[in-house]
């Protein structure tokens, strides 16, 4: 991907737009006890899986062996 760094260009996107039934069933997951750190952290998660399919989806991605090679990680 080129252009703005992977997770920035994710914060950028936070304005996706969730359905109330689909905001409904998130929060109807989490435990009685939920804080509002653990909301935001789910809705996060979903945000950045929804972005991942659609970079994904639209070929905005990046070879594992490449990153392992950035990162200097083994394959």
């Amino acid at each position: 991907m080129s252009g703005p760094d992977i997770h920035q260009s994710r914060v950028l996107n936070m304005s996706t737009i969730i359905s109330k039934p689909d905001a409904y069933k998130l929060i109807d997951r989490l435990p009685n006890d939920a804080t509002w750190d653990d909301l935001i952290h789910e809705l996060y998660v979903r945000e950045v899986i929804e972005q991942g399919l659609e970079d994904s989806e639209t070929g905005r991605t990046k070879d594992v062996a490449e990153i392992r090679r950035k990162y200097g990680l083994a394959e």
